[in-house]
């Protein structure tokens, strides 16, 4: 059976998601490969990876925060919500010939900093948000992409998700191949929940603002506790970047004796009167521990009841 665990990728740009792991099924000679969280195919950063059974473990990978930067560029917007998609709305206000300005760059003195800062905090908290019609949400079992690529619109109802903070970290750069005329462009960081689209993101703060706007260069730096300065790109993994479980996510780690890593492993509970510390607080969260042998090496995540601990499955290698 392969080894099983974690490998931080940092996807490039123009790459799918799925063709990221290709380089995971050619070292560890497996197939059973998966990741959690996809990242869009013009977005770059961390993808955390899993390899044999740690893919059972990805849902709570996926379940983390995360963080991300991008560039909003105001004054036009796109079918797809991204600087180089087919423009279908254009702010009009200054952006004519003659207007100060050069190339897909103009002005307008409204669009300021200021002001967008000024509805960032509308964005903050638990917020419903359109997915882009460009996505991977399924509809009647077909993405919405997919449908929207055979010419059939889609109508997508709104999700609850939660941003934590919201900055403008930069403006005023200039990103190639923009389709539209933009007033302005800003670099903003976003810690936010699970589900989280930057592209409808950039769209919704741009008609805050009463304009237009998409979004470019979006990049995952953060998931979870897990950093992107952690992670190498496909053509760079060796079977050294596999990383144990519990470097990543941050359950407790219970060490079992010879006999209780045994009954674990038929399934069976066991006897538990030690205190474990860092367990959950959250109403309502499961109390997961991974279960560890003598030599501190993850063969099980299990639930923790006072009194026993109860394997959910097993992680370890078949003998």
């Amino acid at each position: 059976m392969a080894s099983s665990g974690f490998v931080l990728l940092d996807k490039i740009a123009g790459e799918t998601s799925f063709k990221a792991l290709f380089p995971l099924k050619r070292v560890f000679c497996t197939k059973r490969v998966g990741h959690a969280g996809t990242l869009d195919l013009r977005a770059s950063g961390l993808i955390i990876a899993a390899t044999g059974r740690a893919t059972r473990l990805l849902p709570y990978i996926e379940a983390k925060d995360k963080c991300y930067t991008f560039r909003l560029h105001l004054g036009y917007e796109t079918d797809t919500l991204e600087w180089d998609g087919e423009v279908v709305e254009q702010d009009v206000r200054i952006c004519h010939p003659g207007a100060e300005g050069d190339g897909n760059q103009c002005r307008n003195p409204l669009v300021t900093r200021a002001a967008l800062e000024a509805v960032l905090p509308q964005f903050i908290g638990d917020i419903d948000q359109i997915p882009p019609k460009y996505c991977a949400v399924k509809i009647d079992g077909r993405r919405a992409s997919d449908l929207m690529n055979r010419g059939r619109d889609v109508e997508l109802k709104p999700r609850r998700i939660q941003i934590a903070s919201l900055k403008v970290v930069d403006e005023g750069k200039v990103t190639d191949g923009c389709t539209g005329k933009c007033f302005a462009t800003f670099d903003l960081e976003c810690n936010c929940s699970k589900g989280t689209y930057i592209r409808s993101l950039g769209r919704d703060l741009a008609r805050a603002l009463g304009t237009f706007g998409c979004v470019s260069l979006i990049r995952r730096h953060r998931i979870g506790n897990v950093t992107v300065d952690r992670a190498v790109r496909g053509d760079q993994i060796t079977k050294e970047h596999l990383i144990p479980v519990d470097q990543v996510l941050d359950f407790p780690v219970v060490r079992l004796n010879d006999d209780q890593v045994k009954a674990i492993r038929l399934g069976n509970w066991v006897p538990w009167r030690t205190p474990v510390e860092n367990l959950s607080t959250e109403p309502g969260s499961e109390r997961f521990v991974f279960a560890a042998d003598k030599e501190g090496s993850v063969l099980a995540l299990c639930h923790y009841e006072p009194g026993r601990i109860m394997p959910k499955f097993y992680l370890g290698e078949d003998d």
